[in-house]
């Protein structure tokens, strides 16, 4: 009897289901952050500041992996369909998570419900900044040219349901104007284009255009946080230039794959924590028009399901579509 409770005793841990198993190991091999975007972009660039830091904490490689398409849906679908083990994160934000879900309303998988939130990263202000050839110093110069010209200037973005599509589009719907939007598949290469003179500005992230602004290779019209950045006083509000209820300031989040056992959601949790605890972490995203925000998976649950109402309503009056 008691050599057959020891045989038993031994076997146990092999009986046991594999996500159990997996539970106690939590994490014995490298973590994929899936980035749904091209490199160089404000997600690509979070990422990539947080894997390093993240890794270090968690004793495994965290290895950034772009999945760029679709507005983000390509990279969104592979993380809500992976096995809900915590190896497989995203650096989900405003576009992916707040706008595509009424933007894209027959994708074939749930964005919201398909994915188990972790932790805000960081609040990013947006950026106006236009081509030097734009004959315009202000927004309401950039304004009236549109007046001028329907339909005839255009805006980059990284993408269907980007962030820069998305801020760029309401401004127009507050500002009454229109302007065409030039779609691409990543902050890079519509910089360069934005660069080239392909296109006339964005409306995006400023870790994608502030060290731009700064060398004098784009023109910033304008802001669009509540508030001047702390780095560039020197650059208006949206808000205090006609469009006082103007304000759209992107998010960036990590979130897993729904099902995920809390433990682990609790570990990633405190890691992206620690990470943006970091000061030199905090004084470079300071530096870019970029606040670190990290809060509980709760706050973030909730602050997603907030801001896709508030998205549905803006796709629906302006129009907006994945061209």
């Amino acid at each position: 009897m008691q050599r057959r409770s020891l045989l038993i005793a031994l076997a146990a841990p092999a009986l046991l289901p594999a996500r159990a198993r997996a539970q106690t190991a939590w994490p014995d091999k490298p973590i994929r952050f899936v980035v749904p975007f091209a490199p160089g972009g404000t997600t690509d660039i979070m990422a990539r500041v947080l894997a390093p830091r993240m890794t270090a904490g968690l004793g495994v490689s965290v290895v950034v992996e772009n999945r760029a398409g679709a507005g983000g849906t390509v990279g969104h679908e592979m993380v809500v369909r992976a096995p809900p083990d915590g190896y497989t994160i995203m650096l989900g934000h405003i576009g992916t998570l707040g706008v595509n879900p009424s933007l894209y309303p027959r994708l074939s998988f749930d964005p919201i419900e398909g994915v188990a939130p972790v932790s805000m990263v960081a609040l990013v202000a947006n950026v106006l900044a236009v081509h030097p050839r734009v004959p315009a110093n202000s927004l309401q110069e950039l304004i009236a040219l549109a007046k001028q010209r329907p339909g005839q200037l255009t805006y980059g973005s990284a993408g269907n349901g980007s962030a820069a599509h998305v801020a760029a589009a309401a401004l127009g719907h507050a500002a009454g104007v229109e302007w065409t939007h030039v779609p691409y598949r990543g902050s890079g290469p519509m910089t360069n284009d934005l660069l080239a003179g392909q296109i006339d500005f964005t409306m995006t992230g400023g870790t994608v255009v502030m060290p731009l602004i700064r060398d004098n290779r784009l023109r910033a019209l304008g802001v669009s946080s509540t508030q001047r950045l702390k780095a560039a006083p020197e650059i208006p509000t949206i808000a205090e230039q006609g469009l006082p209820s103007f304000e759209t300031t992107q998010w960036y989040c990590v979130v897993t794959t729904a099902g995920v056992p809390a433990p682990i959601i609790a570990r990633l949790n405190a890691e992206v924590h620690r990470a943006m605890s970091d000061p030199e972490v905090q004084s470079r995203l300071s530096l870019e028009g970029a606040e670190a925000a990290p809060g509980t998976p709760e706050e973030l649950g909730r602050y997603i399901r907030v801001e896709a109402a508030r998205w549905a309503e803006v796709v629906r009056l302006t129009g907006m579509r994945a061209d």
